[in-house]
């Protein structure tokens, strides 16, 4: 197993590398060339910045039984589809079961937001410590259940 990372702009990748080290598992972090990531654990793979170019690195390098962190639901599609484990940083896991209704559910966002005049983006709530325990417990089972 190998863990690869979605890393622009990720706020999880230092878990990610501490449960990693952890249990001996190898870490990739992927980022575009306006993000620029050092790792004393990882290995470090720099794309150009093109639209999406760190998601087709990405899927191009995933193999079966890799376990992939992403808030992307289109990148977590074509990694399921190859064999790999996904896990959101929420800590919500991309499943075969649950990927359709996501991609739906994003889908219909994008059309809800297209529709409106005005674009009043909020972004996303400001990220708790309670958030990132919820995401190191549930990277700690997903590894845990692959590994069985």
């Amino acid at each position: 197993m190998r863990i690869l990372i979605d890393a622009d702009a990720c706020p999880v990748v230092r878990i990610t590398e501490r449960v990693a080290r952890e249990k001996g598992i190898p870490v990739t972090l992927l980022c575009d060339t306006n993000h620029v990531l050092q790792s004393d654990y990882s290995d470090v793979i720099t794309v150009g910045a093109g639209a999406d170019a760190v998601d087709f690195k990405l899927v191009s390098i995933c193999r079966k039984g890799n376990l992939v962190v992403t808030q992307d639901y289109g990148v977590a599609a074509m990694i399921l589809g190859k064999g790999a484990y996904g896990i959101h940083q929420s800590g919500k896991w991309y499943t075969n079961e649950n990927i359709d209704q996501m991609l739906m559910e994003r889908h219909m966002a994008k059309k809800a937001r297209n529709a409106k005049k005005k674009h009043h983006l909020k972004g996303q709530a400001k990220r708790t410590s309670e958030d990132d325990l919820h995401f190191e417990e549930s990277l700690r089972r997903l590894i845990d259940s692959v590994a069985k």
